[in-house]
């Protein structure tokens, strides 16, 4: 998820046409049925929360209503964050020093993280480590949000570079690996020892970014960070659907039912039908950072392509909800959302519509509100790195924005399960000037996030 500087940004001429934000988003929205997509998220069909709750999603008869953006106050708080108007904030971790109140010592480079809710009515967060080591660790919280413990769930000397992640509908979290020979990490989060985490080979070898769990079905979606990327999905054999599937099955690439460059066009809107191509080799023997051409076997990407794979432009944040596959491209700066059951693929935000001054400029990791908000962080040069919403009503509100920060970039979107506190962490931290391995810090700000 480091920044990119857009290397791979296709060329975008000057705004032929502009719709409003309100009519476009709408247009989007509706199109899809975003709109009433809203409720908490579900396994098999249930209207109720799943047996695992999912990051963000409040336990039962707890907050469910609309996500609430006050205006940002006008001027920084004490930790120089711009946050809504009646809310605070907080440091609950810094890069190199101990979390407070424990003896672990938290990571640099924060990047992708999630909650999931403790039995006791406490809950954990899960951070990635996107460096060299890398791995995965966590902070638990009571049930007034105080910290208790920290420790590591996912190892660095096991993974590197651990950048994006998911959650899966039996409560792990998924990590991956951003490097050509980059795998996914299955981490208990209540596991102090970090001695459980597995590796699943099926999800292919490739410059994983993040994952997300289809809930009924089990099956696994990836996106993978590279300028011509391709969009995953494992099939597994046996699916188990409320529990844990088996590890075997099919890696399988996206192929659009249009030709490439009607995707990459700025007016590009969709829906088109997808399918599926087979990846024959899903963890083909490679060494890093080499160009395809020259791999010692044909990468993931390149596998599907030759079987007419759809390329995508950076592959970023993904969050399944109720039918619906989402994720983010960075390069190009948009939200797509795939219909699982439709088989098809739509964009329900392009900044094309917005130029010369589009409402989001950057995408990167996501996290999606039970009522259906789609939160989005940013990974970008300037020092306004923000935290953003789209709203179903079509609204885009401001969550937070960093202040002094060059870059870095916004990482690891997630609420409480109770809704109260926004976690999110600041990958290289103020004055680091896009150095990596030497900073980061993690917030978090309480407040009344939802509609009771």
């Amino acid at each position: 998820m480091a920044l990119l500087n857009n290397p791979f940004r296709r060329s975008q001429p000057l705004l032929r046409r502009a719709l409003s934000r309100r009519e476009m988003l709408r247009r989007s929205f509706l199109g899809l049925g975003f709109v009433g997509i809203g409720g908490g998220l579900t396994a098999c069909g249930n209207s109720e929360p799943a047996a695992s709750l999912l990051p963000g999603t409040p336990t039962p008869g707890g907050t469910r209503g609309a996500l609430v953006i006050p205006p940002l106050a006008t001027t920084p708080d004490e930790n120089n964050l711009l946050i809504p108007q009646g809310f605070k904030s907080r440091v609950i971790a810094t890069a190199n020093r101990l979390v407070p109140g424990t003896t672990f010592l938290w990571h640099t480079d924060p990047d992708a993280g999630a909650v999931f809710a403790a039995p006791d009515g406490g809950w954990v967060y899960v951070s990635n480590r996107e460096f060299l080591p890398g791995g995965s660790n966590a902070i638990r919280f009571d049930a007034r949000g105080e910290i208790t413990s920290a420790y590591n769930v996912l190892p660095g000397l096991l993974s590197n570079l651990n950048c994006g992640g998911g959650v899966t509908p039996w409560g792990t979290w998924l990590s991956g690996e951003e490097t050509d020979i980059g795998y996914i990490w299955e981490a208990d989060p209540f596991d102090t020892t970090g001695l459980s985490a597995t590796r699943w080979d099926g999800c292919g070898t490739f410059t994983h970014e993040a994952a997300t769990v289809d809930a009924t079905t089990n099956i696994f979606y990836l996106t993978e960070d590279v300028g011509d990327s391709a969009f995953y999905r494992f099939v597994p054999t046996t699916p188990n659907v409320g529990g844990r599937p088996g590890t075997a099955g099919v890696l399988q690439a996206m192929k659009v039912g249009v030709a490439q460059e009607v995707v990459d066009a700025d007016n590009a809107r969709g829906p088109w039908a997808v399918t599926w191509v087979d990846i024959a080799n899903p963890n083909p023997l490679q060494l890093p950072e080499l160009p395809a051409a020259l791999q010692p076997q044909t990468p993931t990407r390149i596998q599907g392509q030759a079987l007419g794979a759809t390329q995508f432009n950076g592959g970023e944040g993904i969050w399944w909800q109720n039918g619906i596959v989402y994720f983010t491209t960075k390069g190009d700066r948009r939200v797509w959302a795939h219909d699982v059951a439709a088989q098809t693929l739509e964009l329900i935000y392009n900044d094309f519509f917005f130029q010369p001054s589009p409402i989001i400029d950057s995408v990167d990791n996501i996290v999606m509100t039970p009522g259906g908000d789609i939160v989005i962080v940013e990974d970008k040069s300037d020092a306004d790195q923000q935290a953003t919403a789209i709203q179903r009503d079509g609204r885009i509100g401001v969550l937070v924005q960093l202040v002094g920060q060059d870059g870095s970039e916004v990482t690891g979107p997630a609420f409480s399960p109770d809704g109260r506190f926004f976690y999110f962490s600041s990958q290289r931290g103020p004055g680091a000037n896009g150095t990596t391995g030497t900073a980061g810090i993690t917030y978090c700000i309480e407040g009344p996030w939802f509609t009771p």
